[in-house]
């Protein structure tokens, strides 16, 4: 395998695949199809990067991101998937979980911010749980972006001295270097537990980063039977004669100023 792919052959491949996407997006509104993908994986494995390359091209009002930030007190009160079943799909979207429920398995087990009974109630309910939506027609796609050692340390060093990325590494992140057996033997037991038949788990090699984005792309794409939706034909309408408009002169110190002289 030669080192990454080279840039013209990965952004044509991408486009394809993209536009592949855009034909699942009007087969699912069409059909009212609900489809969740989880995105799993350590931190810097590139799952974020590949989200974005997923959704580039689609309508924000049918495919839908969902990056939740740490439970509220609320939400700790509640039975554990509650917050994530309100962020499930209805007939006609797609939901993309940049991180999901797993995140029992993996960051709150390792960092101790749940309890061993919590942690074990999650490994017996998180099979029944994915089983009912599968039996309710939730289409369920798994992906663990898996990264080397080196490579992740490699990517926190880049973006420690990177100032527009730099936001992107947190103290969680660099916890993570010292406890990557921790985190080995966690992703181990979930995948034990939660590697169903109907339901498993799909690693994507994600050293290389254009590599990962295509191959995970391609393979979502194989592991549903879309059908292309007739586009209709759309005419653009000649403009209509002026009628006397005129333009309200504005204050000129309303308009935006032109930087692009200075370019």
């Amino acid at each position: 395998m030669s080192s990454t792919v080279k840039k013209k052959a990965y952004e044509a491949e991408l486009l394809r695949l993209q536009t592949e996407l855009v034909k699942v997006q009007e087969w699912v509104r069409q059909e009212g199809v609900r489809l969740v993908v989880l995105f799993e994986g350590r931190d810097a494995a590139g799952k974020g990067g590949t989200i974005k390359r997923v959704t580039q091209y689609l309508n924000p009002r049918v495919a839908r991101i969902v990056a939740l930030p740490k439970p509220s007190d609320r939400e700790r009160g509640q039975w554990y998937f509650q917050r994530y079943v309100e962020q499930l799909p209805a007939a006609g979207e797609i939901v993309l979980f940049d991180r999901s429920w797993y995140n029992r398995a993996g960051v709150e087990r390792v960092m101790g911010f749940c309890t061993d009974d919590e942690y074990e109630r999650f490994l017996r309910q998180c099979p029944v749980f994915e089983r009912q939506l599968l039996e309710d027609g939730v289409l369920l796609r798994k992906y663990w972006f898996s990264v080397s050692d080196d490579e992740q340390e490699r990517r926190f060093r880049d973006r420690a001295e990177d100032p527009l990325r730099r936001w992107k590494l947190s103290p969680m992140d660099l916890e993570s270097i010292s406890r990557w057996e921790d985190y080995s033997r966690a992703k181990d037991q979930m995948m034990l537990h939660t590697d169903l038949p109907e339901s498993p788990w799909h690693e994507v090699d994600s050293d290389d980063k254009r590599r990962a984005r295509l191959n995970m792309i391609a393979h979502l794409l194989s592991t549903l039977s879309y059908s292309e939706v007739p586009e209709p034909k759309i005419e653009i309408p000649a403009r209509p004669k002026s009628e006397g408009y005129v333009r309200i002169p504005r204050d000129p110190d309303q308009r935006v100023p032109d930087i692009t002289a200075k370019l």
